[in-house]
């Protein structure tokens, strides 16, 4: 079976022939897959009234466990934004209710930040229908080509973030 990467690759290899094109092969792959992945989790998320990175705060929240709270900074460390962009998510979800700011009582100047129940609630739905989206697009592959993906895909992961340091 044929895409059109293998195409781009043939013609690179016409056009090119002395350079080692393959690296496109994955990349390009990679790329095409994660503009055509986030269109349907787009939607599965907008059911809910939710963008990805409102959904990603609440689901870093929720999957840390009782008492569903972080400080800033480590939401931040998670989920690897600015400290600017963090303050601007968090506002647009407190201001629907959603997580709530308190006092830290282990730091005096610190803040946590907490889901309120409305949040809790809405995660726990949206994060059922995501994962049934995902499920979806992972159908045609066997768990066992699923868990080799991931693998690899953990591999290269790690070698990209070495090499970027």
């Amino acid at each position: 079976m044929r895409d059109d990467v293998d195409r781009i690759l043939e013609q690179w290899a016409a056009e090119r022939p002395d350079l080692d094109a393959s690296p496109m092969g994955v990349i390009g792959r990679i790329s095409r897959l994660a503009r055509a992945l986030d269109r349907p989790v787009a939607a599965t998320l907008g059911q809910h009234g939710l963008q990805f990175d409102e959904f990603d705060v609440l689901a870093t929240l929720r999957r840390n466990g009782p008492p569903f709270q972080l400080t800033p900074t480590q939401l931040r460390g998670s989920m690897m934004v600015t400290s600017a962009t963090m303050t601007h998510r968090l506002d647009k979800l407190e201001q629907r209710g959603l997580i709530a700011r308190k006092p830290d009582p282990a730091d005096r100047r610190g803040l946590l930040i907490g889901l309120t129940k409305r949040g809790r609630d809405l995660v726990d739905r949206t994060v059922a229908d995501h994962l049934d989206t995902e499920h979806r697009l992972l159908a045609g592959l066997s768990a066992a080509d699923r868990d080799r993906l991931a693998g690899l895909l953990r591999k290269l992961a790690l070698s990209v973030d070495a090499a970027d340091q």
